[in-house]
C-alpha cells in the first residue's frame, strides 16, 4: 500500500498537472510526494476507523457491472501505485469474473493521486470515450515503466506521458489538453477529499464494500470472495 501523509492535497494546489512542453516535475517533488511506501500487498488498506455502511456512486463516476447488482465495490487507486496494478492484474480478474459479469457486484473506480503524475493520467483517463477509461488505466498500470520515474530511468516525464497516450491513441497535444484540464483536476480534487472525509482514506489501494472499508487481512482473493459471498447470501 502506498500512503501520503498529510492528505492527497498534491491534487489540489500542487497537481495542476502542469507538465506542457518543456515543463518537467522535479525528482524532489515527486520523492516527497510518494515518500511513505508500505513493504506488502498485504498492507492494503489499513484505516484506523469503523465506518458505516453508507455509500454513494456519483454522476460522474466511471463503473463497470450492472446499476442494479445489490453489492457495490469502490476501489480508490493511483495509476503510479505499483500495488494497485498487481491488485488490478491478480486480484481483479476475478472479482470481475466472478461478480461483475454475473450482474452482482457494480464495481467504481476512483483515482487517488499520491502524486502529480497521478492527477496526469487521471485526466488523460476522462479524456477518453467511457466505455475505454477502465482499458486506459490497466494500460497505465502495465507500463509504468514508460512513465513513472520511480524506479525507472525517466529523463522527460511528459514524453513518457506523451508515449502512453499514443498506446491508447491520443496525440501529443490531445495529452497536454487533456493533462491541464481544470475541470477534471477539480473532480480528481473532490474525488480524494470525499475519499479522506467518507471512508478515511490515506493510501491506496483502499477497498470499500457497500459502504464498510475492507481491513488489510481481508484484501485477497479468499477472504474478499467470503466476504462478498456473505453479503449475497444475507440478502436471500
Amino acid at each position: 500500500m502506498l500512503q501520503v501523509s498529510g492528505r492527497a492535497n498534491l491534487v489540489t494546489q500542487e497537481l495542476s498537472c502542469e507538465l506542457n512542453v518543456g515543463v518537467e516535475m522535479t525528482m524532489d517533488f515527486y520523492r516527497r510526494a510518494i515518500k511513505h511506501l508500505c513493504l506488502t500487498l498485504g498492507a492494503l488498506t489499513i484505516v484506523g476507523m469503523a465506518h458505516a455502511a453508507e455509500y454513494s456512486v456519483y454522476p460522474d463516476d466511471r463503473t463497470m457491472g450492472s446499476a442494479k447488482a445489490p453489492i457495490v465495490l469502490i476501489e480508490y487507486a493511483a495509476p503510479a501505485c505499483p500495488h494497485c496494478a498487481h491488485f488490478s492484474q491478480t486480484v481483479f480478474p476475478q472479482i470481475k469474473k466472478t461478480y461483475i459479469d454475473t450482474g452482482k457486484l457494480r464495481y467504481v473506480l476512483r483515482i487517488y493521486p499520491i502524486s502529480q503524475l497521478d492527477g496526469a493520467v487521471a485526466c488523460m483517463a476522462k479524456c477518453m470515450p467511457p466505455k475505454k477509461y477502465f482499458s486506459f488505466i490497466d494500460l497505465a498500470f502495465r507500463n509504468q515503466s514508460i512513465w513513472d520515474p520511480d524506479g525507472n530511468t525517466i529523463p522527460d516525464v511528459r514524453a513518457g506521458l506523451v508515449k502512453l497516450g499514443k498506446l491508447a491513441g491520443l496525440k501529443p497535444k490531445q495529452v497536454d489538453r487533456c493533462m491541464t484540464d481544470p475541470k477534471e483536476q477539480e473532480r480528481v480534487n473532490r474525488i480524494a477529499q470525499d475519499g479522506e472525509t467518507r471512508y478515511g482514506v490515506t493510501g491506496v489501494p483502499t477497498l470499500v464494500v457497500n459502504g464498510t472499508v475492507v481491513q488489510a487481512a481481508e484484501a485477497n482473493w479468499p477472504q474478499l470472495q467470503a466476504r462478498i459471498d456473505g453479503l449475497l447470501a444475507a440478502r436471500k
